[in-house]
């Protein structure tokens, strides 16, 4: 795993400055602290911080082909690097190494930009050839990797890892994206391929950009799309089977490594299902990790001992205390733009202990997408139940005036709070999803916004980045919709932002095997009653894990990594709350209603509302003015704060 950062004349061959490269490859030391390396020509600079996984002593990078005229910078593995070695090698390519690496090098020598597709892991790469004078930028399909880039007004083209690297470049200006505002208040994050700043762009998952010099930079080209056509008829026992000899094989290659290795165990069904497999795969104890918490309300270590006993791992646990919200700024230095999931504090935690022990840790990430986990999941599918019985046109009607008229009641009990239900039911499946994953809903981002911000938003709201995503879905099956909705945003922009940032914050390479490709493709082709039935998520891989897992495990509800933002809201962080909430950059910023953001503090510390979510959302983007936006460097360097 590493970092990767360049420089591109896309007009020319302008000569590259070394002591930008540096500063740029610098900024991502914590991505890879074991080796540097840089190439430089006219009109490319290509920057790479390694840390050494595979072929520990001849995979460095730059890594070249024979005659040096390809060129490749790369963060991620290929897992299938030794059949590519074999096929290419068959082809009369000659390796060096034995590193995926080179496989990459290789396999854009004979196959172009149609390599990506022969890959199957996670990457991020850049490779510049010299012969065709052009520039290769590649993501993964499930964007486990990050790419980021920028092109300058002087036709400059800027690529990393991580924005920290793009803005200590020093050309790119720190003007905020307005659309980019309204997404993070709504999702929590900055949809891609938009950053907070107009002018830089995340290379979507599944994409490429090829830059040929002298030519126009082109829109990034998709390459993979899954569909969820739900078209493999399979009893449930054979199910069970393939998914076991599926999950052997993504966890097997994921396991090959000359580190140190192990895994996350949170107690959930998703890890210790990986768990179980590693110890079935492995000849020593598995090396595993979980954060236990003071706070008996969000603490599952008890379930994560009991994997841990049962497979005899290597257990490491630490006490997280149920006031650990010292990171706020490390975390806002750490993600270069607004990022509001709280359980980024629990992840960073088990990555600093995992990184005690291993190099390299697999993860049970992507698993409730797939499998269809999420707890709102199944309320989507009754109210679609509901939605389905009567025309749009009618529902609006009726359902419309009920939800704007009845209050918001979060301090009833369950059955009384219909406020929701009703604006549910008055919407359509895609607003209604929407909806019900917002930070924030479109009521109180609509006062939260300043007069100013909602004229440079010029009507544009976030729901059409799932309004987009679900034009391309190919499918209307309820579930279906809203996994490949999952697949496109949440965990594009949540999940696999934190877990890369929070990794590589202690220079820890994460893995996925629930996020191999082959097995979401397959996944996908199964019925939705394979994935919930009889109210209960997950279906098939609780089925396929009985034996494996005890049933305390797999059948318990689903907690979450979560953290106790309310009462820390009406406790230790009381004052913060009010002082950034009434004060300072978010007021002085210009994009915020004063009163709103005042009432919204009164609100939640005088107990009529709980807005933990909002407010959590409102201090992490003003802990980003104040740790991104309010210098002319580069943001603090990551291994002086980590």
């Amino acid at each position: 795993m590493c970092g990767i950062t360049g420089i591109f004349d896309t007009r020319g061959r302008s000569d590259i400055d070394r002591a930008t490269l540096v500063r740029m490859n610098e900024s991502q030391h914590h991505r890879g602290p074991d080796e540097v390396g840089l190439h430089i020509e006219p009109g490319v600079g290509l920057g790479h911080r390694r840390l050494s996984i595979i072929d520990l002593s001849s995979g460095q990078q730059p890594l070249y082909n024979e005659d040096r005229s390809v060129c490749i910078v790369y963060n991620g593995e290929v897992y299938n690097y030794q059949a590519l070695i074999a096929e290419l090698t068959a082809l009369g390519y000659r390796f060096r190494t034995r590193s995926d690496t080179e496989a990459i090098v290789h396999a854009w020598e004979a196959w172009g930009e149609d390599c990506v597709g022969r890959l199957r892991g996670m990457f991020a790469f850049a490779l510049w050839d010299r012969n065709r004078e052009t520039l290769f930028l590649a993501r993964d399909r499930l964007g486990v990797k990050p790419l980021h880039y920028a092109l300058l007004p002087d036709g400059t083209l800027l690529f990393g890892s991580e924005l920290k690297s793009l803005l200590a470049h020093g050309g790119l200006r720190r003007d905020i994206d307005p659309p980019a505002i309204e997404e993070y208040f709504a999702l929590g994050y900055v949809a891609e391929p938009r950053t907070i700043f107009r002018g830089a762009r995340k290379l979507p998952p599944a994409h490429t950009l090829a830059i040929r010099r002298g030519r126009p930079v082109p829109e990034p080209r998709e390459y993979w799309d899954v569909r969820f056509s739900q078209s493999t008829s399979i009893g449930v026992a054979e199910a069970c089977e393939e998914l076991r000899r599926r999950l052997d094989e993504s966890v097997r290659l994921r396991m090959i490594a000359a580190v140190p290795r192990g895994a996350f165990q949170s107690g959930g069904v998703d890890s210790s299902a990986v768990v179980a497999t590693m110890a079935g795969l492995s000849e020593t104890p598995v090396n595993t990790c979980s954060i236990a918490f003071s706070d008996p309300a969000f603490d599952e270590s008890h379930f994560a001992r009991m994997v841990a006993d049962r497979y005899h791992t290597a257990h490491h646990s630490d006490l997280v205390e149920s006031d650990d919200f010292d990171l706020i700024d490390t975390l806002a230095r750490l993600y270069d733009e607004p990022y509001a999931d709280s359980s980024a504090i629990p992840t960073y935690r088990v990555c600093q202990l995992a990184r005690k022990h291993v190099t390299v840790a697999l993860s049970g990430d992507g698993g409730d997408e797939s499998f269809g986990g999420y707890r709102r999941y199944r309320l989507h599918l009754a109210e679609e139940r509901l939605r389905a019985a009567m025309p749009l046109a009618l529902r609006r009607s009726l359902f419309g005036p009920l939800g704007r008229a009845y209050p918001k009641l979060d301090w009833a009990p369950r059955m009384f709070r219909a406020k929701t239900t009703f604006e549910a039911l008055a919407r359509n499946s895609v607003e209604a999803y929407f909806n019900s994953v917002s930070c924030l809903r479109d009521p109180l981002r609509s006062q939260l916004y300043s007069s100013r911000l909602r004229a440079d938003l010029g009507g544009y709201h976030a729901r059409e980045v799932f309004d987009r995503h679900a034009r391309r879905a190919a499918t209307d099956e309820p579930l279906a919709l809203i996994q490949y909705l999952d697949l496109k945003t949440y965990l594009v922009g949540d999940i696999n932002t934190k877990v890369d940032r929070a990794s590589m914050a202690h220079s820890l390479e994460v893995r996925e095997p629930l996020m191999d490709h082959e097995l979401v493709e397959w996944l996908a082709s199964l019925p939705a009653d394979l994935k919930i039935r009889g109210g209960e998520g997950k279906f098939l891989l609780k089925k396929s894990m009985e034996g494996r897992l005890p049933d305390e495990v797999l059948y318990r509800p689903k907690m979450g990594f979560a953290v106790p933002l309310s009462r820390w809201f009406r406790g230790p962080l009381r004052e913060r709350v009010r002082g950034a909430l009434g004060r300072g950059a978010l007021v002085e910023s210009g994009l915020f209603n004063p009163r709103t953001l005042e009432r919204i503090a009164d609100e939640h510390l005088s107990g009529i509302r709980d807005h933990s979510t909002p407010i959590w959302t409102l201090l992490m983007f003003e802990a980003f003015l104040r740790n991104v936006m309010s210098g002319e460097a580069a943001p603090q360097p990551l291994h002086e704060a980590a």
